[in-house]
């Protein structure tokens, strides 16, 4: 049997670390037919990687790209140096097996990182249907060119249509069973899909290029099964959805909600992406007794003029009943808003910081974001080109941001400083990763009150406190 090295390169722990649920998904496709090893360098970088490759001696190896840099426009870090002088140089020094790169930011950028690391070859799109086929090809020495979402390093390859892979036939993760989860039990979640694809076209958004535009849904019952089976093995660890928004379609996560709450499993739950069309008071009810303890909601924007300029599928009014249901069931929630888009003005950052004062709790978090990262294959792409943000064919390999020239970066920085001085809830990006000390007054603050609420709002209650504001309505639960 020929063995297949896996070999995670993402080393990005802030805000929390994330395990690697792509890379799982393709080793549980391809064990049986291959044995196959996963290194994960998320917590150890390339300590042991060397060993790895000369005892194991891999047939094949593969790399997962998962980010490009870290999206911060004041100072913004990039990944992809460091990983090829450390993981891939590693690599090439001990193995002579065939160097095979995925991941989403590969596929986002396939050219680029073939070319930067010298990769053998490279897999666009969902790797659990193109790396198996890609290596069975090798193994009986056929044409690789032939296969959709295969690249080559002569450039040969054919792009696959977005969103192919038939997700009843994807396995559970079992990322416990892979990988060490100890670590990332302690700061993270554990992830889980309920669909891929996205029908709706932010105009910034790489999700529906990597997933298609449409959804493939997993059946509720199937979820729930690998959610029960992993809650059996790790006891009270929170289990994340990590669509690219879960209650979409209407239905389905309604669904999924029964199916966790007929099988009592007890377990906490959180998820990203709440989508303001389809969000209902039946929606979150669920939710509460399937065992949500946090969502995430993520409008960008509360300006009318904004959400259009977005390409929101979404108005004004989906967002005030979200923000009002949201209230009603005292759900503890995450917001994201993204300043700086098309058409931005000191007006439309006003009506968005209006609608926060008025309609969200000041013990929920409000993440703020200055300018927006520019993609290829996203309509930012072509609004910056037409706006003088970026040239014509300008790869934007190296990081670009949007930021509105009705606004400019200046005004737009100053106006969320100004923000965040007045709301101690509202956290500009700069901010929000919490400094070891905060996190550890936090740690130490759960275990002496003995509180179970989200990390987030144990690290307001330290920020109100240290802005000398009054706290009284957040309520210890």
């Amino acid at each position: 049997m020929k063995k297949v090295l896996l070999v995670n390169t993402n080393q990005e722990t802030n805000p929390y670390p994330v395990p690697p649920l792509g890379l799982c998904l393709v080793a549980g496709v391809l064990s049986g037919e291959y044995e196959v090893r996963l290194f994960d360098g998320t917590f150890t970088g390339t300590s042991g990687l060397a060993e790895t490759l000369e005892a194991f001696k891999p047939d094949y190896v593969g790399v997962t790209i998962r980010n490009i840099d870290d999206m911060d426009i004041l100072d913004p870090t990039r990944y992809l140096e460091p990983i090829r002088d450390t993981f891939i140089k590693t690599i090439r020094k001990h193995s002579r097996a065939p160097l095979i790169l995925g991941g989403s930011a590969f596929s986002i950028f396939p050219e680029f990182l073939v070319a930067l690391f010298g990769a053998d070859y490279g897999v666009i799109g969902e790797g659990e249907h193109v790396f198996p086929e890609l290596i069975r090809c090798l193994d009986r020495g056929g044409d690789t060119s032939d296969i959709p979402g295969v690249l080559s390093a002569g450039g040969r390859g054919l792009v696959p249509a977005a969103g192919t892979y038939d997700l009843g036939k994807l396995p559970f993760s079992e990322i416990d069973r892979k990988i060490d989860f100890t670590l990332y039990r302690a700061r993270g979640s554990y992830p889980v899909q309920t669909k891929r694809g996205c029908a709706h076209r932010c105009i910034y958004c790489t999700y529906n290029c990597i997933e298609g535009t449409s959804y493939r849904l997993r059946r509720p019952s199937q979820i729930a099964d690998e959610i029960e089976q992993a809650a059996g093995r790790l006891g009270g660890v929170t289990f994340e959805f990590v669509d690219s928004t879960f209650n979409d379609p209407p239905g389905h996560a309604e669904e999924i909600c029964r199916e966790i709450t007929r099988r009592k499993l007890g377990i906490r739950l959180r998820t990203m992406g709440i989508n303001p069309a389809h969000a209902t008071a039946g929606l979150f009810e669920l939710m509460r007794e399937a065992g949500f303890a946090q969502v995430d909601c993520t409008p960008d924007t509360a300006s009318p003029r904004m959400l259009v300029n977005l390409q929101k599928n979404f108005t004004i009014d989906h967002l005030r009943e979200t923000a009002r249901i949201v209230r009603e069931f005292d759900m503890p929630t995450m917001w994201f808003f993204i300043f700086g888009g098309p058409g931005e003005t000191d007006d439309t950052i006003k009506e968005s910081f209006d609608f926060i004062d008025a309609h969200i709790t000041k013990k929920d978090m409000v993440h703020m974001t200055a300018g927006l990262r520019i993609y290829p294959g996203t309509g930012l792409y072509g609004r910056a080109i037409r706006d003088g943000v970026i040239e014509e064919g300008d790869p934007v390999v190296e990081t670009r941001f949007y930021v509105s020239p009705d606004i400019g970066k200046e005004r737009l920085f100053e106006l969320l400083h100004q923000a965040s001085l007045s709301r101690p809830n509202c956290i500009p990006v700069t901010e929000s990763t919490p400094p070891p000390a905060m996190m550890g007054r936090a740690v130490k603050m759960r275990e002496e009150l003995g509180l179970t609420e989200p990390m987030f709002r144990s690290l307001l209650r330290i920020r109100y406190g240290m802005m000398g504001r009054d706290m009284d309505e957040i309520k210890v639960k």
